[in-house]
């Protein structure tokens, strides 16, 4: 398969420094919406990179589920592999990709566990399958087989009935970003890219970025 002339010509829009919100939250949640009116599918997903001690990365899909002035919020498993190189190395970056927008939002910053009873609240909204599952799954642990994993989630469902509790091993965390960064896709290669970082007042500075 020759992949050398798969190419696409980006045209939407554009972004200039001047015009972007001076907090990058306020810009993120413009985009945000832009991409929730444009219905683009699983507007919330985000790759997730962290890295473990040794600087070995890994990456994987996310979904945010919460963003304010204090950082970025997803919710998983402690004991997966993501949760493993957090407790070791916790820094990690997050990266929105709006294809049909033409648009990528890099975030980055150090990562906090969220307080047990956000993660309580946020657990007991989850549908009850997902919190059967969450008890039943030892995330990025080898299992025997399908059937294995089916057996723990429905001894999961008969222990625990229709109020399972949060398991200890799974909650929230939060990247609190300090560096966010919005790609805007323009004709030629010559794409906007305007990059916030937190002064240690906790301010911002943009800057214009090279493509």
């Amino acid at each position: 398969m020759d992949l050398t002339h798969l190419r696409q010509e980006y045209m939407r829009e554009s972004l200039d420094e001047k015009d972007a919100a001076r907090d990058p939250v306020v810009q993120f949640n413009r985009w945000f919406d832009e991409a929730v009116k444009a219905r683009m599918p699983l507007v919330n997903a985000m790759t997730l990179a962290t890295a473990s001690a040794a600087g070995r990365p890994s990456a994987r899909i996310v979904l945010l589920k919460g963003v304010d002035h204090a950082g970025f919020v997803f919710y998983t498993n402690y004991d997966s592999r993501k949760g493993t190189e957090l407790a070791a190395n916790p820094q990690a970056s997050l990266l929105f990709h709006w294809t049909e927008l033409e648009r990528e939002v890099r975030v980055e910053g150090r990562v906090e566990k969220v307080p047990a009873a956000e993660s309580d609240q946020y657990f007991a909204g989850r549908p009850l399958g997902s919190r059967h599952a969450a008890i039943a799954s030892p995330q990025s642990d080898v299992v025997a087989n399908r059937a294995a994993l089916e057996a723990r989630f429905a001894e999961a469902e008969i222990l625990h009935g229709d109020s399972p509790p949060r398991p200890a091993h799974w909650g929230g965390y939060r990247v609190v970003h300090d560096t966010v960064e919005f790609w805007q896709g323009r004709p030629s290669r010559l794409h906007d890219r305007i990059l916030y970082r937190r002064r240690h007042d906790g301010s911002w500075t943009i800057a214009r970025l090279a493509p």
